[in-house]
């Protein structure tokens, strides 16, 4: 059965109850049901749901517990209107983000993301990024830096020169978010102007040439644009929490992205290509990696249990854009080899990886992609913290030697 479903049978088991205090939850609208063949009193149950209510039904047993589970995948944390992930999709206020990568720009997006009024971010238009003196001199001095690095080298010089990032009001915050945006683009692009738009930009500073560069990467921006609460996003919620200026919140989710365990996962899925080499070699690269007890990267997400949207969408785009290129049918062999010996799936990490390659681009590109989209979701997520104008200050559960243990355990 497919894994967003569960039996009967397992549903009531999960939650511990009998099938007829299931129905009842049906009844209440507490969890979802579909027919699950053609006999008429066989149903299926959302997983997603039974979930949710076993999550709830912690919660109020055991408040204490349930909210140190809920920093692990667990029950949400912070209201946020900007992402949802419902269904095995992914959605921007209200927007399927694959629909929106198929027909809209990033700076649209950005818009959509920001709540903007107008639409379109102001100042992400044709633009020069106009560096102070200093900045463009670092700039120099630390060419060869890898972008996350060198992103998070010239963000507090530019935040230093930037007095007006210090209005955390909305509009003010849009418009810093569009500078810092900008910065960035112009940074990894290795250039001055943000013409003609971010993915022309990119793609003329990259030299990824053709017709179909600028559009996938701003359907790789878009898709990595935003993910409710992941690491970088919660992080930089903190630090807007604290009153602190745009540019040190990105900063703080460059940090972040910066982990073996988010946005750099995308170099061991690189490993992976290298590591493989050939179409031919797939089925037996993934079967050594499992044989040794070594995860698969790039494939499995936690909160798409059928397969990650994003990963689908992006390796579609990538085939239809270059059917015969190398790094695609490499790409599509280890997928299926994976899907053969594991069932999973794809997740955008791969997608970004099978793009970058695609196009020619050197390893580290799709982890600059992805932090270049996820900065136009760390600015709305910032702007949402500012307006809510709560400070992010959880308890801890304290675990240590309680007062005055350590002096009687002495004699």
């Amino acid at each position: 059965m497919d894994k967003r479903y569960l039996t009967a049978r397992e549903a009531a088991e999960e939650l511990g109850i009998t099938t007829a205090t299931l129905y009842a939850y049906v009844s209440r609208g507490l969890v979802r049901s579909e027919p699950g063949s053609e006999k008429k009193r066989d149903r299926r149950y959302r997983a997603e749901d039974i979930a949710a209510l076993k999550e709830r039904r912690e919660l109020r047993r055991d408040p204490a517990g349930a909210t140190a589970k809920a920093l692990h995948w667990g029950t949400p944390l912070l209201e946020s209107a900007i992402t949802l992930i419902q269904d095995g999709r992914l959605y921007y206020r209200g927007h399927d983000a694959v629909e929106l990568a198929a027909n809209r720009r990033i700076e649209e997006v950005a818009g959509l993301i920001w709540n903007d009024a107008h639409g379109v971010p102001p100042s992400l238009g044709n633009s020069s990024v106009r560096p102070v003196p200093r900045l463009r001199r670092l700039r120099r001095e630390l060419v060869g830096l890898p972008s996350i690095e060198l992103f998070q080298a010239l963000l507090p010089v530019a935040g230093a020169e930037d007095l007006a990032a210090l209005d955390l009001r909305s509009d003010a915050v849009r418009q810093a978010g569009a500078r810092i945006l900008r910065l960035l683009v112009a940074t990894a692009a290795g250039t001055e102007k943000v013409e003609n738009g971010i993915a022309r930009t990119l793609a003329a500073g990259w030299r990824t040439g053709g017709t179909h560069g600028p559009r996938m990467l701003d359907m790789a921006m878009i898709l990595a644009a935003d993910h409710e609460l992941n690491v970088s996003s919660f992080t930089v919620r903190c630090v807007a929490s604290a009153g602190a200026t745009p540019y040190a919140a990105v900063g703080a989710g460059l940090g972040a992205i910066g982990g073996v365990k988010h946005g750099r996962y995308t170099e061991r899925v690189e490993a992976l290509f290298d590591e493989t080499g050939k179409p031919e070699r797939a089925r037996e690269a993934v079967a050594a990696r499992l044989r040794r007890g070594e995860s698969l990267p790039g494939f499995r997400h936690e909160l798409y249990p059928a397969g990650d949207p994003r990963g689908t969408a992006l390796m579609n785009a990538v085939a239809g854009m270059a059917p015969r290129s190398p790094a695609v049918r490499l790409a599509a062999s280890i997928r299926d080899a994976a899907a053969e010996l594991t069932g999973d799936h794809p997740t955008i990490d791969f997608g970004l990886v099978t793009l970058t390659r695609a196009l020619g681009l050197p390893d580290g590109t799709a982890l600059t992609l992805f932090a270049l989209g996820r900065t136009v979701g760390w600015i709305g997520q910032a702007i949402e913290q500012y307006e809510q104008d709560r400070i992010i200050r959880p308890r801890a559960h304290y675990t240590g030697a309680m007062p005055g243990e350590r002096e009687a355990g002495k004699g």
